[in-house]
């Protein structure tokens, strides 16, 4: 039996959680019917399966198999994905991606390092990893950007669509009052 590495249990979270990316992006990615949006939510999604895999073949070079572990927002996450409800830009807020980064306040993979015992060829793969996931942020938070400003743009022209909808409300509201 192999001895178990101090860094195991940060290699399987990043394989289950990398692993659930992937399937609620693909969904989004799916569901969407922006063509700008897609290509952006696609790249990173397979870049979220790539990595699962990448880490769980680490695990088994290591000797050990990932254990899953069910994240308990998965169901919500995928139920905010597939909605043709929500906006591409809802879907952004409510799955809390692509928000600002906060000027001096280190991002979660800042500690990722702090084990001294991370072999060289897991710490090339978390070196590639965290890479990757930094610019992952950096295009979500240009799409979601992007998005913003056309909603900012458009609200003129959606205001007599809304204006038409609260009228109908009121009038089905008047009608049931006077009954």
């Amino acid at each position: 039996m192999t001895d178990k590495p101090s860094y195991l249990g940060l290699l399987n979270a990043i394989s289950n959680a990398e692993g659930d990316a992937q399937q609620y992006l693909s969904t989004w990615a799916e569901a969407t019917q922006r063509d700008d949006v897609r290509a952006v939510i696609s790249t990173i999604a397979l870049r979220e399966g790539e990595h699962s895999l990448a880490f769980a073949k680490r695990m088994c070079e290591l000797g050990f198999d990932v254990q899953r572990r069910e994240d308990p927002k998965c169901a919500e996450r995928l139920a905010i994905a597939s909605s043709c409800e929500l906006s591409d830009l809802e879907k952004f807020e409510q799955l809390g991606l692509g928000e600002p980064e906060v000027e001096g306040c280190p991002d979660i993979f800042a500690g990722m390092f702090a084990d001294t015992t991370i072999d060289i060829q897991t710490g090339a793969l978390l070196g590639r990893y965290i890479a990757e996931e930094r610019d992952s942020g950096r295009m979500f938070r240009a799409c979601r950007e992007a998005l913003a400003c056309e909603a900012a743009a458009a609200p003129a022209a959606a205001a007599p669509e809304r204006l038409d909808r609260i009228e109908a409300l009121l009038e089905q509201l008047v009608t049931k009052l006077g009954s």
